[in-house]
């Protein structure tokens, strides 16, 4: 039964009892009076759905509640922090937090069993007795948004932040600065955002690699950052903001050209309008860090946040490697290459960083020359960066672009570009199942590393989100995954109860008008109505041989092995045909580089499963024909050897 309950992510411990609590417009809120902000929050979504004030009251007072809602503190429960209980029984709703933080994850937990749409439909809801015991599995449980390549109003950001905390995750990574545009007020440097803020073109869906002529830009005030860090804080999100550099720096060198390499040929920054990696670069001149510690001290005024990320990634050494004053730097230095100067160059931030009692973050590319003591790596590529630092010593954050880019196609891409060219993506193919199925500490290979991996990230990376409902659609519904696998350790996931707790969660989403997309369930190894398909041949991978016969466009089975004269795939129909009809058998396709099409082969059909007849030959690797009422079989018949493999697509009977 606890399946059955849309919550996401599941509890860690959750035991369904007899009875129920009643729901309803009576219902008042009960609180710890350090509690008073939390409650407040919920009171506010309460509101929404009873259409009526809710009472406060603090628990001190002792006024009797014919329906109640408690929220306490209790520092000796024995889980994390951000863990808590919670207790549904007929006279109560009992949440008790580790921490502010724990009950507010609580009140999380009863609003995904209270109605998604607001005003809700009924006078009084019941809510089934229950007893929750909950902790989150990472401490880091992240969303990362880059607001560089395009740039997002703050009400667009606030609902983010609110969806995050509906999902229980507790950091905003915010990445504020590009090549393609700054984004974030300096007061002492205001070129920043007067020259950084915009660019004169983007990239147009479709045609990545041209211009649309329209000027493009903007960027949040320090009023408005502060603002948004309130919003986040109060909810038990902690905003972590990320100031590119060495590289991705373009927008700021546009701004203020004295601080790139400015005795490089051909020296002209821009803000860049093109995507990719650019060349431009920070100097490591003394201007240009003493400018870099005056932009991160206002940053670390304005942002709490024990970490900073300075990105790091993607740093060209091309022009260190043109510039004079670059290398005399490496000389006086004693730095081998470029490699050491991003090194030079990252520690001398660090340490600056370490001045303000504040910790860098960085992805994995700052361990290039030399990983900095006290660096916290995000790693985004080769999980051997993650090693290194565990070998190290290091703390890190798990982002592997194969498991939470949330930038990637999530359905197949010709099924997307199919609706239209705002649905393009960089590339890749990330799935709800396939980031469910991530385990962010299978680097770990001892207690010792386990407790450096700090938690987990997923990454939305604009290039391809021009507007807030793009976002939405590639972030939706794959943060839930992002949600469970953060919060749940590994021996308490389960996809099949995930995805059914889904559809659940997914109410939520429309009911508040969220762009979310459809799912693409994992393919099941079985046909599509019980029909029974048997080969000769070996499978590739999970290509299985039901996938040839299962209904979906998306899936086809792969032969992992050259074929052999007399190799078949033999389908045996659940039922007989009912009339004539026309088959069609296509195979081949792009997943391989040497087509794997069937060149030497017929498609036949059976009457009584034994004698076999002839309805066309392969041509160009595809067949096609009738079939008579009554047909029982058909099968693939390979007439002779041939050095490819055999894809084979779904079995088309119209």
């Amino acid at each position: 039964m606890a399946q059955n309950l849309p919550l996401i992510p599941q509890p860690k411990n959750l035991l369904i009892q007899d009875g129920a609590f009643r729901f309803s417009s009576a219902t008042a809120i009960r609180h710890d009076r350090q509690l008073a902000a939390e409650s407040g929050l919920l009171a506010e979504k309460i509101k929404r759905l009873t259409g009526g004030d809710v009472r406060l009251v603090a628990e001190e007072l002792r006024i009797h509640l014919p329906s109640e809602i408690s929220l306490d503190l209790d520092a000796t429960l024995p889980l994390r922090r951000g863990g808590y209980r919670m207790t549904i029984s007929p006279a109560s709703v009992k949440i008790i937090g580790k921490d502010e933080a724990g009950t507010f994850a609580g009140m999380q937990t009863l609003l995904q069993l209270l109605p998604a749409r607001a005003p809700m439909s009924e006078k009084v809801v019941t809510l089934p007795a229950l007893q929750i015991s909950d902790e989150p599995e990472f401490a880091w449980r992240g969303m990362h948004l880059d607001c560089g390549r395009h740039f997002f109003p703050m009400e667009d950001l606030k609902k983010f932040i609110d969806q995050m905390a509906f999902h229980k995750l507790n950091v905003f990574h915010w990445h504020l600065t590009e090549d393609q545009g700054w984004r974030i007020e300096i007061k002492k440097y205001p070129k920043l955002t007067e020259v950084g803020a915009f660019r004169d073109s983007t990239p147009p869906y479709g045609n990545r690699n041209s211009d649309d002529g329209k000027r493009y830009g903007g960027f949040y005030t320090q009023e408005q950052v502060k603002e948004l860090v309130a919003y986040a804080s109060a909810r038990h999100i902690t905003i972590v903001p990320e100031i590119e550099l060495p590289g991705h720096a373009a927008a700021a060198i546009a701004a203020y050209p004295q601080f790139g390499n400015t005795d490089i040929p051909g020296y002209k920054p821009k803000v860049m309008t093109r995507w990719g990696v650019h060349p431009y670069v920070f100097a490591p001149k003394e201007e240009t860090f003493s400018f870099l510690e005056d932009v991160l001290t206002e940053v670390c005024e304005l942002f709490p946040s024990k970490f900073i990320h300075i990105g790091g990634d993607e740093a060209p050494k091309s022009q260190w490697n043109q510039s004079k004053f670059a290398k005399e730097v490496m000389q006086r230095e004693g730095l081998k290459n470029a490699d050491e100067l991003q090194s030079y160059f990252i520690r001398r931030i660090e340490k600056f960083l370490a001045s303000k009692n504040r910790s860098l973050v960085g992805w994995d590319e700052i361990q290039e020359g030399g990983l900095p003591k006290s660096a916290t790596m995000m790693v985004w590529r080769d999980l051997k960066w993650a090693q290194h630092a565990l070998d190290l010593g290091n703390n890190v954050v798990m982002a592997p672009n194969a498991f939470a880019y949330l930038d990637h196609y999530q359905r197949p891409a010709s099924e997307e570009l199919s609706k239209g060219p705002e649905y393009e993506a960089i590339g890749g193919f990330l799935t709800v199942s396939k980031l469910y199925g991530y385990d962010p500490a299978s680097v770990a290979r001892n207690d010792k590393e386990r407790q450096q991996i700090l938690g987990v990230q997923a990454q939305l990376w604009t290039e391809y989100m021009k507007d807030w409902k793009k976002v939405e659609y590639m972030a939706f519904p794959r943060i839930a995954a992002l949600a469970e696998i953060a919060w749940l350790p590994k021996d308490k996931k389960n996809y099949d109860s995930f995805r059914e707790r889904l559809d659940g969660v997914m109410k939520f989403y429309d009911a508040l008008g969220i762009n979310r997309a459809v799912p693409l369930d994992p393919p099941k190894k079985e046909t599509k109505d019980g029909s029974v398909i048997e080969t000769s041949l070996n499978i590739y991978h999970d290509h299985a041989i039901e996938f040839a016969y299962d209904g979906r466009a998306d899936t086809f089975f792969w032969a992992g092995r050259e074929l052999k004269k007399d190799d078949h795939i033999t389908l045996r129909l659940k039922s007989p045909t009912s009339a004539a009809a026309k088959v069609t058998v296509q195979t081949g396709g792009k997943a391989s580089q040497n087509g794997d099409r069937l060149e030497n082969g017929e498609l036949q059909y059976s009457l009584d499963g034994i004698t076999w007849m002839k309805v066309a030959d392969f041509s160009e690797g595809k067949a096609t024909g009738p079939i008579p009422a009554g047909c029982k079989a058909m099968r693939v018949l390979v007439t002779a050897p041939q050095k490819f493999w055999l894809i084979l697509h779904e079995v088309a009977i119209e």
